[in-house]
């Protein structure tokens, strides 16, 4: 089956297999993608707009300023997926299967990450701004000069985090649990200050 490059609005996609099929710049409105199979898919530009995906993968495909806006993920797999300058503003992923995979830049801000394992996931500058990433797994995750303007990290598991010239203006840092992460001065100085550490000089 060819994709066709086109405007899909409020349409089911139930089982389909577009095992490498190239949807350049196609846009999805509304559109429900029930196991469906993107394995090894490309994208240019594409658009995906308040679309639920429910189970299904994205294994291996590749996507080059695609956009995923008010997307919903339940159960979907991105192994080894490539996102290359994507914006999924205020997409949520729920049981989804996030690694290993290639991010290269972006915009991610208001995604409802909650619960999700990023360990050994490289984001770095990757715009985050109040990203929920509550109870996340970020074990060895990359997060270099990312944008994590008011995220919530209540309960995230950090462990050996990169988190040099990350952004957390605006976080709550009490309580969290740092475990040899990596952090410049600037976020030493906010952790210091969090904890009720007067900083001289």
């Amino acid at each position: 089956m060819t994709v066709a490059a086109r405007e899909h609005n409020g349409e089911r996609f139930v089982a389909v297999d577009w095992y490498a099929e190239d949807l350049a710049a196609s846009v999805f409105v509304g559109c429900e993608f029930v196991d469906a199979d993107l394995t090894e898919t490309t994208s240019r530009g594409a658009r995906f707009e308040d679309c639920t995906f429910l189970g299904g993968q994205l294994n291996a495909s590749t996507h080059e300023g695609t956009s995923f806006t008010g997307c919903r993920f339940r159960r979907t797999s991105f192994f080894t997926t490539t996102l290359r300058g994507c914006k999924l503003v205020g997409s949520s992923f729920a049981e989804a299967r996030l690694r290993p995979m290639t991010v290269e830049g972006g915009t991610w801000s208001y995604v409802d990450l909650r619960g999700a394992d990023l360990s050994d996931v490289d984001l770095t500058g990757v715009k985050l701004v109040e990203a929920d990433l509550t109870e996340a797994t970020l074990r060895r995750t990359v997060l270099r000069d990312a944008d994590l303007t008011r995220a919530t990290l209540r309960n995230v598991r950090l462990d050996e985090t990169d988190l040099v010239g990350a952004d957390l203006s605006g976080v709550h840092l009490v309580g969290i649990e740092w475990k040899g992460s990596k952090v410049d001065t600037t976020l030493a100085l906010l952790i210091a200050e969090a904890s009720g550490a007067v900083v001289a000089g």
